[in-house]
């Protein structure tokens, strides 16, 4: 899961050759372990994936009065994960669906007068926005265009709407074949391409081009295009008088060589004029026109090239003059910023040691905590990631989460809040959880103070000894927290005590810590992993015969790094990773990001960095038994990483399986069946090489 600063079990110990061959039946075979009677286990089981539910998008009305949600579950039958809308006020009363379906319903926003709510949803078998009336529940198709709306905005007298949308652009083509005979059945044509970034993962091959901006009145009609420039255009806003649009865009030449420099830019719908409001070497997006029009907020950096950098809050006049850092004092990213109703300051999300927050910044800069416990949206692993919203009289409303349960939903005002949801006692109220700890800790590198989690197993007993898995988090920058992971607990299900933390690098504890390995990753990330592999140790309960490890991305990376320099573990399951970073670079969809921001030079102008920090160079001293597993269509880290790397440990003769999620992108788990699968393939593994599986 390689971002930028910011940027989702039982064994079967007699199934590892089927894991190895198809996916299909591994998900059967799951399910016929569990067909006889399902209800009867007490701890989480692999096909609870299904079952499943959590809060996300919560849009608290303008009043305050009232929330919509983002409903989410799953279908067995289908192998699909839907959404649905529902309503409830703010003291918990009035509980109800606004859609229904098995659909995916998504982002809804409320009008400015709070009648009405847009929503996004595939209901008409093409994601669309639609218009829900509230008074009545009558619902309308408001686009029906060839290509998805993407983000989209109501202007303050709620008669139009903005959106950006993709444009396709026709070439003339530039080889041309020759006429083929009538009635031959010759191959498709060749398929040019000449863009730097002409893949992206999760979609494949990138047809050319690009985010264009519209509007369109909510009675609906035709929606009217208002830029045409070769240049992507993203989430439109309003300015306070609804005469023009304010966004983020790259128009630079070299846009694709440097893919952060954006700037904010004003579009007057009137006339078609352009003004670029901001300009420096760096990112500039997310704007924010305060409640009366005169000050605009906005998120950015200047850029540094480094692998971490938060994003910072600055304020500038509506015409762009007088821009000052205004979050200058806070060593955190910000994100999410929203106005107070008075205009006197903004709420922002942030991540701090682990755990989410709302926060709150006056125009002077000091900034308050004004509450805890965001979480909940990532249900594979435990990654820091939630949302909220605010009304214009301060009330709020959050996905909240922890280590017990996904996202539900939470309200609250000046730090009094309440929990309105519990979408999963219905499953949980049976289901015994492994208990979740935290652990602090140094690294043997420095001494620099460190954090981690510990999951314990359903019914741990302190006097036995149990193995351990190490799970490592991607990014590298991102962060893991006090939040909930099926995966993991599965983990936990299987017997496994599992142990997962922040190494340097990790997003949370500022840049300094973040930048640790800025150019120089990995390497003392190494130490801090197994300092705390030491520390859970320490705890007494662990078997040192019987660790294990894995991690999927940047997880993937340090996994291999580990055991190219220790034999201290047992078995390994790399998972998506990279193993060489000059193939890597040439081949996955965001090269010149790389080359700017994680290495010095290209990797022709010094291939021995590369090579020194690829886990390919230590492939030589690896002994681990070792899975490796990807999908078939991840373009973040291609498949065929791993495949050098198994091929690599195939010619040294040692124990090695290759494992390939079919259909799968770099977030595996974008069907249900594939996050069983995932599941169902590490532990396999793991098992095969326990001990007690042994004896």
């Amino acid at each position: 899961m390689f971002y930028h600063h910011h940027v989702l079990v039982r064994s079967l110990r007699s199934c590892i050759c089927v894991l190895l061959g198809s996916l299909t039946i591994i998900v059967q075979a799951v399910a016929a372990e569990h067909a006889d009677n399902p209800a009867l286990s007490d701890k989480l089981e692999m096909l609870d994936v299904f079952n499943l539910e959590y809060v996300s998008d919560p849009q608290i009305s303008p009043d305050g009065r009232q929330v919509v949600y983002v409903r989410h579950f799953s279908d067995v039958m289908t192998d699909k994960q839907h959404g649905n809308l529902w309503l409830v006020d703010f003291d918990g009363e009035r509980h109800r669906p606004l859609t229904t379906g098995n659909f995916s319903d998504s982002s809804p926003s409320w009008s400015h007068d709070g009648e009405k709510i847009i929503f996004r949803s595939n209901r008409s078998g093409k994601s669309q926005l639609h218009l829900l009336w509230l008074d009545s529940r009558e619902s309308m198709q408001l686009t029906n265009t060839a290509h998805s709306p993407g983000a989209f905005a109501w202007s303050h007298d709620d008669t139009r709407i903005a959106f950006s949308m993709f444009v396709p652009q026709k070439s003339k083509p530039v080889i041309k074949m020759p006429g083929k005979p009538e009635g031959a059945k010759w191959n498709a044509p060749p398929i040019y391409i000449d863009d730097m970034n002409y893949r992206g993962d999760g979609v494949g091959y990138l047809p050319q081009g690009h985010q264009q901006l519209f509007v369109l009145p909510v009675t609906g009609g035709t929606p009217r295009q208002l830029t045409s420039a070769d240049f992507h255009h993203n989430a439109p806003v309003w300015s306070h008088d609804d005469e023009a649009l304010l966004f983020s865009a790259n128009h630079r030449e070299d846009s694709d060589y440097h893919p952060l420099n954006s700037e904010i830019h004003r579009l007057d719908i009137a006339t078609g004029e352009l003004t670029t409001l901001t300009d420096r070497n760096g990112p500039d997006a997310a704007p924010a026109p305060s409640p009366n029009g005169s000050q605009i907020a906005y998120l950015g950096f200047d850029d540094q090239y480094k692998g971490y950098q938060n994003l910072r809050l600055y304020l500038m006049q509506a015409d762009g003059s007088n821009s000052q850092l205004l979050s200058e004092d806070f060593e955190r990213a910000i994100n999410g910023i929203q106005w107070d109703g008075r205009g006197r300051g903004l709420y922002f999300q942030y991540t701090d040691n682990g755990h989410d927050y709302i926060g709150y910044i006056d125009l002077n800069g000091n900034t308050r905590e004004v509450t805890g416990g965001l979480g909940g949206l990532s249900l594979g692993r435990p990654y820091n990631a939630s949302t909220f919203s605010v009304s214009e009289n301060g009330r709020y409303a959050y996905t909240l989460g922890d280590a017990s349960h996904p996202a539900d939903l939470g309200v609250g005002v000046n730090g009094d809040d309440r929990r309105l949801t519990r979408l999963n006692d219905d499953l949980f109220d049976h289901k015994e959880l492994g208990q979740v700890e935290e652990i602090r800790f140094q690294s043997s590198h420095d001494d620099l103070d460190l954090q981690g989690w510990i999951i314990k197993p359903p019914g741990f007993d302190a006097e036995k000894q149990y193995p351990l898995v190490l799970e490592i988090h991607g990014g590298p920058f991102a962060s893991y927290g006090n939040v909930f992971s099926t995966e993991l607990q599965l983990f936990a299900a299987a017997g496994y005590v599992t142990f997962y933390m922040n190494p340097r690098g990790s997003a949370g504890y500022g840049e300094t810590f973040g930048n640790y390995i800025d150019k120089n990753y990995p390497s003392e990330d190494y130490d801090d992993l197994m300092s705390g592999v030491d520390a859970v140790i320490e705890q007494g309960y662990i078997d040192t015969d019987q660790l294990f490890v894995t991690g999927g991305s940047g997880g993937g990376v340090l996994t291999s790094w580990i055991i190219g320099k220790t034999d201290r573990f047992a078995a390994a399951v790399v998972a998506k990773p990279v193993i060489n970073w000059m193939s890597w670079l040439l081949t996955a969809d965001l090269p010149a990001f790389a080359a700017n921001y994680w290495f010095n030079e290209l990797p022709w102008e010094n291939p021995q960095v590369y090579f020194e920090r690829s886990p390919l160079s230590l492939v030589g001293n690896v002994n681990t038994p070792t899975m490796l597993l990807t999908g078939e269509q991840d373009h973040r880290t291609p498949i065929p990483e791993s495949e050098q790397y198994y091929t690599a440990l195939k010619l040294r003769k040692v124990d090695a399986a290759l494992v390939r999620i079919p259909g799968a992108s770099h977030g595996i788990a974008n069907r249900p069946s594939n996050l069983i699968a995932k599941v169902a393939a590490i532990v396999s593994w793991f098992d095969r090489y326990r001990e007690e599986n042994n004896d």
